[in-house]
């Protein structure tokens, strides 16, 4: 089992790596996207909706929004290469706003998942809230992935990537190897608080390492190091999110096309609360220092 997940592991971080560096953004944005809606079919499963022509309803209703934030983005972009105006292609505007309730939400989630975990686990919710809630959680995640990419380029997008499976490997390894006290044990078993902190532990090496490679100030630096350790520690609240809704389901994965691996929503779990999370925080950081 470890074999086949370590390959299907590499296999996927090759292909996008190989998307963050050589996609056009638009055409990253769209291959996102469809990332995304398979997320969103499994969330349907998850919440227990049966009737194929809602769940389609259900991705419609989030793939419409997409589309309007993809024109308006590439709108701004196309503006910002013609007339050579570099400050429009790290800010857009309105957009920028949305950024603050998926922040804020997750913030909530990893206070409520933290200090009232069996409640959380056994809060009785409607079906329709949670297609609600998979709505802005799937929606949030696409917007601030691609706009990673869009605004702040491939490289950024790449530590992003970087930084969140290096975590999530310090975690499992760590966990294994000195984990002793169970971090979330009505959710999820088999995390512990010691690959929390081994994941934590990595994070702030990575935000170190990308502050030295690029030569930022001590401020900066600083800043790059706090952001990297805050969203690896979201990024774990947002993998036990996940967790919350298959245990209430019943399920041991989000569905079956990755070998070793479950599905599309069990390998973007920590990405889901960590895009805008890193999104917001860069966002920040560049205002600070133009």
């Amino acid at each position: 089992m470890l074999l086949k997940r370590i390959i299907t592991a590499s296999i996927l971080a090759s292909l996008l790596a190989l998307a963050v560096f050589f996609l056009p953004s638009e055409f990253f944005s769209i291959l996102i996207a469809l990332i995304t809606l398979g997320g969103a079919w499994e969330w349907t499963n998850l919440v227990g909706l049966q009737s194929l022509s809602k769940k389609l309803l259900f991705l419609l209703l989030l793939f419409m929004p997409m589309l309007g934030v993809f024109f308006w983005t590439q709108l701004l972009e196309a503006i910002a290469i013609s007339f050579d105006w570099t400050e429009i292609r790290t800010y857009s505007g309105v957009l920028e706003w949305f950024v603050v309730p998926p922040v804020l939400f997750w913030i909530l989630a990893m206070v409520l998942i933290r200090n009232l975990p069996a409640e959380v686990l056994h809060m009785q919710v409607k079906p329709v809230y949670k297609l609600l809630v998979g709505w802005f959680v799937l929606l949030s995640v696409w917007m601030f992935f691609s706009r990673i990419r869009t605004f702040y380029g491939s490289e950024m997008m790449m530590y992003f990537l970087l930084l969140i499976w290096a975590a999530d490997i310090a975690a499992y390894f760590v966990g294994g190897k000195y984990g002793k006290t169970k971090l979330s044990p009505d959710i999820s078993p088999g995390k512990t608080v010691e690959g929390m902190y081994g994941a934590l532990i990595v994070g702030a090496v990575c935000g170190i390492t990308l502050s030295l490679i690029y030569g930022f100030n001590i401020l900066v630096a600083s800043d790059f190091v706090l952001l990297s350790v805050l969203t690896v520690l979201i990024s774990i609240y947002g993998d036990l999110f996940i967790s919350i809704l298959k245990r209430q389901r019943g399920v041991k994965d989000s569905g079956s096309l990755l070998p070793g691996h479950g599905g599309i929503l069990d390998r973007i779990d920590s990405l889901v609360a960590a895009s805008p999370f890193f999104y917001a925080g860069i966002l920040l950081i560049y205002r600070s220092i133009e």
